[in-house]
């Protein structure tokens, strides 16, 4: 049992590494290769795991060329667009100022019922508001409404719209996140005082605290 249990955590922690070293895109939607080798991942580092007689370096060795393979293939198809089209494909448009084109619905599979489905995840409801459908390599659908639909902006409105800046939490579960605070030029004097005018008395107190540059802060009480 003590065999398996060390052979589970070497496993986990190399999984980890060569995650990290992939970068977080591949964390993300997958592409057919990084498809590919999540697929085999899962059956090479389950072997050393399941069988007891099983070297721990016949898990480590297949998992570690894999993952030297698609580095080396992610690099390529960074730098070759002909590669990267021939591995990835290439964006297709489905719809086109609410018409469908039915040649790229059949060459994509892509049928009417998950075309309506996807807009309808997007909150869409009529094709006609739709100004372009893309689908994209990863099998995302992409979707630009048509002008009379999009959200209006500050800009188009000539109002020149205040930079608040990125929310950063300073509270994390009741924990001071000191190096985040400094990054707003704030102290924990500061983030005492905000916290007592919410009417809770220190940060044991809070759940989640984001503060941003401009001084706005939304912060959720722990619950009893």
């Amino acid at each position: 049992m003590l065999d398996q249990m060390w052979k589970s955590a070497v496993i986990y922690i190399a999984l980890i590494l060569f995650m990290r070293l992939m970068g977080k895109r591949q964390l993300g939607d997958l592409e057919l290769s990084e498809l590919i080798v999540t697929v085999l991942i899962s059956e090479v580092a389950a072997s050393p795991l399941v069988e007891s007689d099983a070297n721990l370096a016949d898990g480590l060795v297949p998992l570690g060329t894999l993952f030297l393979l698609e580095f080396v293939l992610s690099n390529f198809t960074v730098k070759n667009v002909k590669l990267r089209q021939l591995l990835s494909g290439h964006p297709s448009i489905l719809v086109t100022r609410g018409l469908i084109d039915q040649t790229q619905m059949k060459k994509n599979r892509f049928t009417p019922d998950e075309l309506m489905e996807s807009l309808r995840n997007q909150g869409i409801l009529d094709i006609n508001s739709v100004e372009y459908a893309i689908l994209e390599t990863d099998g995302r659908l992409n979707v630009i409404l048509t002008p009379g639909e999009r959200t209006v902006t500050a800009a188009q409105f000539g109002v020149a719209a205040p930079d608040t800046g990125y929310p950063i939490i300073v509270v994390n579960g009741g924990r001071v996140l000191t190096k985040n605070l400094s990054l707003l030029g704030r102290d924990e004097s500061w983030l005492t005082a905000q916290i007592k005018a919410k009417g809770l008395r220190s940060a044991r107190d809070v759940y989640m605290m984001t503060a941003d540059m401009s001084g706005g802060v939304f912060l959720v009480p722990k619950q009893n």
